[in-house]
């Protein structure tokens, strides 16, 4: 007995040793991952090549800034008199109901994708429409809303765009490509019955849309997008699916919304006869264009016509800066809102009870949902977003910069400077340009730019170079095609140059960034001013005319080959092909962090990985941060925020040091 409790002793010490033994290395590992810092778990959809893991700690100090949320204005329930609210409490913007100004927000749908627009039936409000995509790849299906769920009306597949709902609420318009998967035909249905689907317009291209019913429904307005510069109108007869054109389709018109008043008036946006879009008539027999109120030296950018067409509300874009006003089409007369501050306007909708809806941000107010009383011209908050605890207060208010580029046109854009009581000496700057190019940077919120500068003192500045809109069709046609690109991104070296002269700036310390069209801005200005700038960080972006052409979705090729140029014309094609980053991939010698979608329709993911394969062949740096379950951009809250921590870890290594 003792002699086996001696062996049996002996052997159970050497197998704790051995097990000892076995945990010595495993100590020492973590002890080591111990030592490690803490990192902030990436999100399962995202690609992280050759970008570094992102601290808590940064993750911790950005918080704030990462929780603020906007809330926009869709539309308003002509039974109950709520307002519909799109905003975000999840990882998606999703639709909500508030019954009164300020009152609870109610969610009212609950998908994992974005659910940003919808709109009640008019008159009954028996039925809400929705349109949603998936990864965000576009391919937008309608859905009815019914007790938080959404019913599918479309056939999952193709391309659908709502369009216009009658004004008895009965039919409702949408596109689709439903025949042939590339061209928006023209459909009608009764959402209530999806069985009433039917084509009334089989059409070419990708640019077409239902405008507005005619009162009785017997014919409808339907526009023709071309180009930012042009656009026609048609009458479509709905028993006959004829299509007649309105007017003379040989001049270059830039239209924008159509709508019936009650007595059968065709109001309407154009810049017929002028460089900008003005408000006025239009003659469904002759064509002709009849403005109306007074002359605006700026676009009218929307309307919309009371139900009882005492008014129609109207917003004018003032060098970026909104104004709302109301015209009297009996008297003339025009009124303008002056009780909101300096800021945007959007989600313009006058409701059947005469209440005007917005949506209003500002650079010290997130997006949130207002109304407008027309007689008083009393403005009302119905939302109040929350902003992280963070005082808005104290965010920077933009300074207009205005300069000569290289041909002396005088291009803008809106600089913001950080505190110089918290951040004094010469402060580094981040260009960051945007999409289009048929858009345009303007003054609104800033949201999580705001910790680069509050935080880090990071100067910020949003351009507008030659193409963008806001500016009349003459300066948005100066970019136009492969001959004249290259202009606009001179316009960016002639704001290098002017802002590195400014005695605040750090002109060693620049970066540009820029997402889509801003993307290749991107890519050119890293070829260009490669000199001049530390970094550069490109967001979805064109890096070759010609693949991008030819892989860009088909419902839209046509649509950008008017604006960039046509790759089949073997004249264009070269002059693409010179212009195009890719091409000129050597001359890259600085930093580049490249942002994607996997499922963008737009500016396919090819065009990322074959730049970033291109330089990394060259010994260049190269980020990539792909997306598997995005389109051209983030939607999603937590590949949003670490897409914005990674990109801050890129400004400190490359820009900051």
């Amino acid at each position: 007995m003792d002699l086996l409790y001696c062996n049996t002793g002996k052997i159970i010490m050497r197998y704790l040793a051995f097990l000892a033994a076995l945990t010595l290395p495993l100590a020492s590992a973590s002890a080591a991952e111990a030592d490690k810092p803490a990192v902030e778990p990436k999100p399962a959809a995202l690609i992280a090549d050759g970008v570094p893991e992102v601290p808590v700690e940064l993750a911790a100090a950005t918080r704030p800034y990462m929780e603020n949320r906007g809330a926009g204005f869709v539309g308003w329930n002509p039974i109950d008199k709520s307002m519909l609210i799109a905003t975000r409490f999840g990882n998606t913007a999703q639709l909500h109901r508030v019954a009164m100004p300020m009152g609870a927000r109610k969610q009212i749908t609950f998908e994992a994708e974005p659910v940003g627009s919808g709109r009640w039936a008019p008159k009954k409000a028996d039925v809400m429409l929705v349109q949603k995509d998936i990864g965000g790849n576009e391919f937008y299906q309608i859905y009815a809303m019914k007790d938080g769920r959404l019913d599918l009306l479309t056939d999952g597949k193709s391309r659908n765009g709502l369009n216009a709902w009658s004004q008895d609420g009965q039919l409702v318009a949408f596109t689709s490509t439903l025949r042939n998967g590339r061209d928006s035909d023209i459909y009608v249905m009764d959402p209530r019955d999806p069985k009433t689907r039917r084509m009334v317009a089989e059409v070419e291209g990708g640019g077409w849309g239902l405008l507005d019913f005619t009162p009785d429904k017997s014919w409808a307005l339907v526009g023709k997008y071309t180009s930012v510069q042009k656009a026609d109108l048609f009458r479509l007869d709905l028993a006959s699916g004829a299509m007649t054109p309105i007017g003379d389709h040989s001049k270059t018109v830039a239209l924008g919304g159509a709508s019936f008043a009650p007595d059968g008036t065709i109001w309407m946006t154009s810049d017929e006869g002028s460089d900008f879009q003005r408000l006025g008539t239009l003659d469904p027999a002759t064509g002709k264009f009849t403005p109306k109120g007074p002359a605006e030296k700026w676009d009218v950018d929307t309307f919309d016509i009371a139900d009882d067409g005492s008014f129609i509300a109207y917003v004018v874009n003032e060098a970026g800066m909104a104004k709302l006003r109301l015209f009297d089409p009996k008297t003339g007369t025009v009124r303008t809102v002056d009780k909101l501050p300096a800021g945007i306007i959007g989600g313009l909708e006058i409701a059947p009870w005469g209440e005007i809806g917005i949506t209003f941000t500002s650079a010290r107010s997130a997006a949130d949902a207002f109304s407008v009383d027309p007689n008083t011209l009393a403005v009302t908050r119905w939302t109040e977003s929350e902003t992280g605890g963070l005082d808005v207060s104290e965010n920077v208010e933009p300074e207009l910069v205005k300069v000569k580029s290289f041909d002396g046109l005088e291009v803008s854009g809106f600089l913001y400077r950080p505190d110089p009581a918290k951040f004094p000496g010469k402060r580094p700057l981040i260009m960051s340009v945007h999409g289009g190019p048929e858009a345009q940077s303007r003054p609104g919120f800033m949201g999580r730019s705001n910790y680069m500068l509050n935080e880090m003192g990071i100067a910020l500045f949003y351009p507008n170079v030659r193409g963008s809109t806001g500016y009349g069709k003459t300066f948005v046609s100066l970019d136009n095609g492969p001959f004249k690109r290259e202009d606009s991104v001179k316009d960016m070296g002639a704001f290098i140059d002017a802002l590195a002269k400014d005695k605040t700036l750090d002109a060693a310390r620049f970066g540009l960034t820029g997402g889509s069209y801003g993307g290749y801005m991107c890519y050119a200005a890293a070829t260009h001013y490669g000199d001049k700038l530390r970094a550069n960080l490109c967001v979805v972006a064109i890096s070759n005319f010609v693949t991008f052409l030819e892989n860009t979705q088909d419902y839209r090729r046509d649509l950008r080959r008017v604006e960039y140029g046509d790759e089949r014309d073997p004249v264009q094609r070269k002059k693409l092909m010179e212009i195009s980053p890719l091409t000129r991939v050597s001359d890259i010698k600085k930093p580049l962090f490249v942002v994607t979608g996997a499922n963008d329709p737009r500016v396919p993911a090819s065009e990322a990985d074959q730049i970033v394969a291109a330089i990394r062949k060259n010994g260049g740096t190269a980020w990539h941060l792909v997306g598997t379950n995005e389109g051209h951009g983030f939607a999603k809250k937590e590949n949003a925020d670490y897409n914005f921590w990674s990109s801050l870890l890129f400004w400190k290594q490359y820009l900051l040091n």
